[in-house]
């Protein structure tokens, strides 16, 4: 099911709640209401993640993908 455009979101499905101990263990300044994410809007999360941590979104992207 990873093809296409949307395969580096694809990791947020399902996986958040397990990932997000990992970046909260890596950026301490984050809250519960940076890293809540809803299906559809991964943007939005790495928008939030982007404005606290300093870094773009293609390296959170990154990143995340290899938690």
């Amino acid at each position: 099911m990873e093809h296409g455009n949307s395969s580096s979101n694809l990791k947020f499905k399902g996986n958040w709640n397990e990932l997000k101990g990992k970046v909260k263990q890596k950026y301490a300044n984050l809250t519960d209401n940076d890293l809540m994410y809803e299906e559809g809007k991964e943007d939005e999360l790495l928008g939030r993640l982007q404005q606290k941590t300093g870094k773009t979104k293609q390296e959170l992207k990154n990143w995340i993908d290899t938690l």
